[in-house]
């Protein structure tokens, strides 16, 4: 790589530092050298990037990436290659893997496969209980040891309000994120849709906006006499929204964070019977939609993510009530907030870089997030007003199961680096 690499003309957007201008990047050795006038120094390599934004890397903390047991769906190869054409240079990976990642070893072989495969950096988030059972604590002390981010049972809430506050206890010595994917499975049950007219209507089983509720609601309640940092997966109702607005008008350390398709779409579309359309949380009701746009709208939900989900054709296209949940995400998201979020003015440009960003750095303690000098040249160079059409046929990802195929789009990740190397290219925007 060059040891030197000028990005000049572009509007560079760093929320850490509450930078907003067209100003000069220089990357030195892999690293962030100067912003602004003090960039404009010779460099063995120097980008145009007139009309791009220039951020630090965007940070997806919510994605699946099948490695180990689901090769034929995503590898972590396939799925940071993914990750890299949509502008992610790092990725944090749920544990629901078979084996699940609930031992140091499993985490030491995530980050060895991330190391081989180069493209985006992989956080692994470790399993709260053992095989996810959601029964026995998992050996949390030693996969934070060994890398571990975070720990969720994530696709499978912790029912028992006794291991759930041993888990909220024992993970509070270590500071690391407990990440709740909130569903009560008594009230869940069997259901593959949200609860409401159109499941009725389908003659397909529900599951009600109560049960993500009622999670939230106890969760909260345990984490105060836990004393640890809570935070609610795909967040998908405005029950659950409101309890963590009231949750942080306490001061309380509770965070959450949202997908697009819980911006975009409501369980209406459904109706076709299209399982790419299932996912968990499921889509929801236009109220729904409209009180996770709020919250995004007034801080309460801190980070975007993709809850990146691959599956195989022929598992997809099982009858609606027995296809397995989830849709690919990680080479779509950036357009899709930008039209639910940036476009009709919900939030604006340094607001979206610090919820794909600046904000799941924080939370997960690891590198990116910034521009700052020093810091490594974790970088995405977006183009604002790029349309193009999305043509899953084109995907990095192993998986195609995206509901958006054929959407035409404004908005995408041109260049993508991380520690100063190109690991995605635009055709359209060659390098150097």
């Amino acid at each position: 790589m060059p040891e030197t690499l000028l990005i000049k003309n572009g509007r560079v957007i760093d929320p850490s530092q509450s930078v907003d201008e067209v100003a000069p990047v220089l990357i030195r050795d892999g690293r962030i050298a100067a912003i602004g006038r003090g960039a404009l120094a010779a460099a063995d390599q120097a980008v145009d990037a007139t009309g791009l934004i220039v951020t630090p890397g965007l940070i997806d903390m919510h994605v699946h990436l099948r490695e180990p047991g689901q090769e034929e769906c995503e590898t972590i190869e396939s799925g940071t290659a993914a990750a890299a054409a949509g502008g992610f240079t790092a990725v944090a990976c749920m544990p629901n893997t078979n084996p699940p990642l609930d031992s140091d070893a499993a985490i030491e072989f995530v980050l060895r496969q991330a190391a081989r495969a180069g493209s985006a950096r992989v956080h692994p988030i470790g399993a709260l209980t053992s095989g996810r059972q959601g029964k026995e604590l998992a050996e949390i002390g030693m996969m934070a040891r060994a890398g571990a981010v975070a720990f969720s049972d994530d696709g499978a809430g912790i029912a028992d309000a006794g291991v759930c506050l041993r888990a909220m206890r024992y993970l509070s010595m270590f500071d690391k994120l407990f990440i709740q994917h909130c569903e009560d499975p008594t009230l869940a049950g069997s259901g593959c849709m949200n609860a409401g007219p159109t499941a009725t209507r389908l003659g397909l089983p529900g599951i009600p906006a109560i049960a993500e509720v009622v999670m939230v609601q106890r969760d909260i309640t345990l984490m105060q006499a836990a004393g640890v940092r809570y935070h609610v997966a795909h967040v998908s109702t405005a029950g659950a929204v409101e309890l963590v607005r009231a949750a942080k008008a306490k001061g309380l350390r509770v965070t959450c964070e949202v997908c697009p398709h819980h911006l975009l779409m409501t369980d209406e579309i459904c109706a076709g019977y299209d399982s790419v359309y299932k996912v968990n949380p499921p889509l929801r009701s236009r109220a729904d939609v409209d009180a996770c746009i709020e919250g995004v709208r007034d801080g309460t939900i801190d980070c975007l993510v993709t809850d990146h989900a691959p599956h195989g054709k022929e598992d997809k296209e099982r009858e609606f009530q027995y296809a397995p949940f989830g849709m690919i995400g990680l080479e779509t998201a950036l357009p899709l907030y930008i039209e639910a979020l940036v476009a009709p003015g919900v939030i604006d440009w340094p607001r979206l870089v610090r919820m794909l960003s600046t904000r799941p750095a924080e939370l997960l303690g690891v590198t990116g997030g910034t521009l700052r000098e020093g810091a490594p040249a974790d970088v995405t160079l977006i183009d604002p007003e790029r349309i193009w059409t999305i043509d899953a046929e084109q995907f990095r990802s192993k998986s195609r199961n995206t509901p958006w195929n054929k959407r035409t789009v404004r908005g995408k990740a041109v260049g993508t680096l991380v520690d100063g190397v190109w690991k995605y290219r635009d055709a359209a925007f060659p390098a150097g």
